[in-house]
């Protein structure tokens, strides 16, 4: 059984990352592209529950001191049947949505699934690396998969720079492993000598910061909404953007060590969940909304990696991965049949398609943290977890919480609410402006919304007893695990309230948030620019002082080139002249001796060969019985010899 699980966890990251390079790189596989990448997540989702059963873990050599190491614990367990359930709903999506260069879309979206999977179960530093560079690479791509488009390549490179340059974190990290002395196994790193183990939690607390897009980072978010809707619904519900709270949730014993990394991690989450919700309240662009939700929500997991809540951070992380990636594929829905996402060209969608709005209903009501739906639950368990560090920080989550409320409850009015026969013409004007619209919703793209509406609905039972007390466990956390009524009913309450007050009047936008808080721009100033002053600066140094020194050494060299040749041409060629008579003077001499002597002894011992080689042949009868008394012969010497020398 063992070895059946190890196979199975090296075939969870193999199997969609060979598949997916073939139909990445073969444009002749278009028409069965769809068939096989959803027959290879359904085999992910399988292989998925055997891992998590079985928990095994393998190896292979790597480096000196360490591994490539893959290993499934109690939160890979949990983690790893809800990203492969995810990633086979977003493809059945995808196989109704993407039209075009469907074999490297799908071939690019199973190398990013085998990256996830491979960084959900990496038990060292350099499996880890291999595979954030992997789905770093792989999310680029994804982004700006649409390569015509200048803008959306332009936002895919935004986005991958942004979160390269956290991730140099990642190999700050490793270096000061390294140095540290305990090795690059994660589980070592809190046994790192002192200094070098607060260099680790750094950079291993801003290389998840960048991919979770917290703050300062959370800008890039904005741009990635620019790849098509099912990259939206995978890579930042369920997979990159989750990736970076979960390192965060398996590093914990090393924040908890520093003193510091284990505050600092909580406000900055806490910090992100509060301002990137008033972002998400001021956005009119329903994918720019999700995607300022994403960093708000994935703040609430952050802040319970911080405050030891493994068990919280776990189930919000499961629990918003079904909801978000619900609202970004009818998001996608909506954009395809209508050629819009804007709020304004979106309202009454309920009514005309009401699979897809009745199930992007479940999801904005979880996200909002009604009661009993998943996120409510959830979240309350993060925010109780916060309640032991610190009041204040759970003021700021309880505020946050409010502002989720506030955003899903404007989504929910704009799907909701009938347009006036006098209004009818402004919501039209805005058909057909990002794309062209379809005027339907394929059944491919309404069937996983059912499925994942499902989740956002009953995920939330695993924060709930008895189910939570088993996940408190399976994370090695059981005394982490209790309920408070009295907080759950304070976030009913305040979800209801501001959901029905949203619902009764317009919220105010705040515009100073509209803009993702100027973060993009901020960078320009305070990044860009001077790094390009730089390479500008560094370019003409190179120009005006470098070259001009290698031009300068190049020309001496040629005069003092000229100057040997002539040297060459007065003295050393008459030495030659004079060298090279005595030297043919002396090849005479020794070609007749070659003649008289060497050539003499050759064809003595060449004639002595040949004698030897007839007396060789004169045995090679071809007849069986000679040979077989040779051999006898042969024995028999060999047996005078051993007795003699004996």
């Amino acid at each position: 059984m063992n070895g059946l699980a190890q196979a199975a966890l090296w075939s969870l990251v193999a199997l969609p990352a060979g598949v997916g390079a073939l139909l990445a790189f073969d444009r002749r596989a278009d028409r069965l592209a769809a068939p096989v990448a959803l027959t290879v997540a359904t085999g992910s989702v399988a292989l998925s529950a055997v891992v998590g059963v079985a928990r095994p873990r393998v190896a292979a050599p790597f480096l000196a001191g360490t591994e490539f190491a893959l290993a499934v614990d109690g939160l890979a367990a949990l983690v790893l049947p809800m990203l492969t359930v995810v990633t086979l709903l977003v493809l059945l999506a995808a196989a109704g949505e993407i039209r075009r260069s469907r074999a490297r879309f799908h071939g690019l979206m199973l190398l990013f699934a085998a990256s996830v999977a491979l960084t959900a179960t990496a038990a060292t530093l350099p499996t880890l690396l291999f595979a954030w560079e992997i789905m770093g690479a792989a999310s680029y791509a994804l982004i700006g998969f649409w390569w015509r488009d200048s803008d959306r390549v332009s936002a895919g490179l935004t986005a991958f720079v942004t979160t390269r340059a956290a991730d140099l974190g990642l190999y700050l990290a490793a270096g000061a492993a390294l140095a540290g002395g305990a090795g690059l196994a994660l589980r070592d790193l809190p046994d790192s000598s002192p200094g070098w183990r607060h260099l680790i939690a750094a950079g291993m607390l801003i290389a998840a910061l960048g991919k979770a897009a917290q703050l300062p980072f959370s800008f890039w978010l904005s741009r990635a909404m620019a790849g098509p809707s099912p990259v939206s619904a995978l890579l930042h519900s369920a997979a990159m953007v989750a990736m970076g709270g979960y390192l965060l949730l398996r590093v914990e014993p090393l924040l908890a060590t520093t003193g510091w990394a284990g505050p600092a991690t909580m406000w900055a989450g806490a910090v992100t969940a509060l301002l990137l919700g008033a972002v998400a309240v001021a956005q009119r662009d329903l994918k720019q909304l999700l995607a300022a939700s994403t960093s708000a929500q994935l703040g609430f997991v952050v802040l319970a990696a911080g405050a030891g809540g493994i068990a919280g951070g776990a189930t919000h992380l499961i629990a918003h991965a079904a909801t978000k990636a619900l609202l970004f594929l009818a998001a996608g829905a909506w954009l395809t049949a209508l050629g819009t996402k804007q709020l304004a060209g979106l309202r009454g969608v309920v009514a005309r398609w009401p699979w897809a709005g009745w199930t992007a209903t479940v999801g904005a009501l979880a996200l909002a943290g009604m009661a009993p739906l998943s996120l409510w639950a959830t979240k309350d368990e993060v925010l109780a977890a916060a309640l032991e560090q610190s009041p204040w920080l759970y003021a700021v989550g309880l505020a946050a919480s409010a502002l989720s409320a506030a955003y899903a409850g404007k989504v929910l009015v704009v799907i909701w609410r009938r347009v006036p026969p006098d209004q009818q013409a402004d919501v039209d004007a805005h058909r057909d402006e990002e794309e062209t619209a379809t005027r339907r919703v394929g059944v491919l793209q309404q069937a996983p919304l059912v499925a994942l509406a499902i989740g956002a609905g009953f995920a939330g039972l695993l924060a709930l007893p008895p189910v939570g007390a088993t996940v408190a466990r399976t994370v090695g956390q059981p005394e982490k695990f209790h309920v408070s009524l009295p907080e759950l009913g304070v976030s009913a309450v305040i979800a209801l309230v501001v959901v029905l007050a949203v619902a009764r009047r317009p919220i105010p936008e705040p515009r100073w948030a509209l803009h993702w808080l100027g973060l993009e721009p901020a960078a320009r100033v305070l990044v860009v620019r001077p790094t390009l002053r730089c390479a500008e600066a560094l370019a003409r140094f190179d120009d005006r002082v470098l070259d001009r020194a290698a031009v300068a050494l190049a020309r001496t060299v040629l005069s003092l080139s000229r100057r040997a040749g002539s040297f060459d041409d007065r003295v050393l060629d008459r030495g030659v002249e004079f060298a090279s008579a005595r030297t043919l003077r002396m090849a005479a001499r020794a070609g007749r001796a070659d003649d008289r002597w060497l050539d003499g002894a050759v064809e003595a011992f060449a004639a002595g060969m040949r004698r030897l080689g007839q007396f060789a042949r004169r045995p090679q009868t071809g007849q069986l019985y000679q040979y077989y008394l040779q051999a006898v012969v042969v024995l028999l010497v060999g047996v005078v010899v051993l007795v003699v020398l004996g």
